[in-house]
């Protein structure tokens, strides 16, 4: 993928680490995404990127917010949009988590449990609640598929459960897997979706929205062998489009649809301005010698993803000239901290010196959420941001 004109201003500009986000990026793949699904309101997943600036710009645009936490909660207000337009996506909660989300006005709470149903009863009675059904994740880079979401008969006594605790059983939701790169995955989980509304109503549950969640995928990542990532986005959206027409027609009450993409928005339009610590060479104990070229910048501090793909990297220094393989790693004393994949070597300029700049491309989905605390006393990176004339 190529720089635009001002985020490649931007990170010319930077004399220092940081992450910088394009606005200008952010808010078109927004409306391009609005364009593909009509019809299909967006709740922002925070934690893909929970960057005041950034939820500012989708909030202004009309997006929502799908919320984890109270914190979370709290951060999508202070944009301004209004609580109808936050849900409490995380169906793992406390009885606490519970009543402060409530007492902030939240009023739809994901779930997949009878007890989380009883106490969301309890502790924000009345409530709007969606059954979170499980799916495989097959397919997608992270699957997804045990922590969150029931079976569809776990499904069916959840709904009963709601409607029986005065609570409103109003929704299904999925997730097909973060970075999902199939389209069939999105096929089985409408039939899934499919039979579970018939089942529903015909016992006189008739939800009123589906949540499709997240999974939607970024285009910029390389493989774990260097090779661009291909996911058939324009099927994705064909497929999605003729499922939520087929759930509307099986449905005996009308359905509005809401997904909660996150990678998706920010992921290609993020970029981390790092710089080269070393550039070494060492003898393995097999007796080959091997090329490691770390970083300032590494899976504790930005790149936590790094196990499962790898990042675009541009040398500004060095856009000619000799490349070696190498195996590219972060700063810190933990071995898990690097591209080291057994196929995977990363063509580095021969010239590299300690200092030069390196830009990390596809770099702004997760990368600020991962970086909690300063691993190793490697700092988290400042962020920046930038927009188009």
């Amino acid at each position: 993928m190529r720089l635009n004109t001002h985020m490649h201003a931007a990170l010319t500009a930077a004399d220092d680490d940081r992450i910088i986000f394009d606005l200008t990026g952010i808010a078109a793949q927004y409306e391009a995404l609005l364009r593909e699904l009509p019809g299909i309101s967006v709740r922002f997943a925070m934690k893909a990127c929970p960057v005041d600036e950034v939820l500012a710009c989708l909030a202004e645009r009309g997006s929502g917010f799908d919320a984890a936490s109270p914190n979370e909660v709290a951060q999508a207000l202070r944009t301004g949009v209004p609580p109808d337009r936050i849900h409490y996506g995380n169906t793992i909660k406390s009885d606490r988590n519970i009543a402060d989300a409530h007492r902030m006005g939240i009023r739809t709470f994901a779930t997949d449990s009878l007890e989380d149903v009883a106490a969301i009863a309890a502790h924000a009675p009345g409530a709007r609640v969606f059954c979170r059904l499980a799916t495989s994740g097959a397919g997608a880079l992270w699957g997804l598929s045990r922590k969150f979401g029931c079976s569809a008969a776990d499904a069916v006594l959840v709904m009963e459960a709601a409607r029986s605790a005065g609570l409103t059983p109003a929704g299904l939701s999925v997730h097909v897997g973060s970075q999902q790169m199939t389209s069939r995955a999105w096929q089985e989980t409408f039939e899934s979706l499919a039979g579970l509304l018939t089942v529903l109503n015909r016992r006189g549950i008739r939800p009123d929205h589906v949540n499709l969640g997240g999974g939607l995928p970024a285009l910029g990542y390389l493989d774990n062998r260097g090779r661009p990532l291909d996911p058939p986005v324009d099927k994705i959206f064909a497929v999605i489009r003729e499922g939520t027409q087929h759930l509307a027609a099986v449905s005996e009450a009308p359905l509005d649809f809401l997904m909660e993409p996150g990678r998706h928005l920010v992921a290609d339009h993020g970029a981390i301005r790092a710089h080269v610590a070393r550039l070494s060479s060492r003898q393995q104990l097999d007796g080959a010698r091997e090329n490691w070229l770390y970083l300032s910048c590494g899976k504790f501090n930005g790149l936590y993803e790094m196990d499962q793909l790898q990042y675009r990297l541009l040398f500004p220094s060095h856009a000619d000239g000799d490349r070696v393989p190498a195996v590219v790693a972060g700063p810190t004393c933990d071995s898990d901290d690097a591209f080291a994949h057994e196929h995977n070597r990363v063509p580095v300029p021969r010239e590299v010196a300690s200092g030069d700049p390196v830009w990390i491309l596809s770099s702004g989905a997760y990368a600020t959420g991962y970086m909690t605390r300063g691993f190793n006393g490697f700092d988290p990176l400042p962020y920046a941001w930038t927009r188009g004339d």
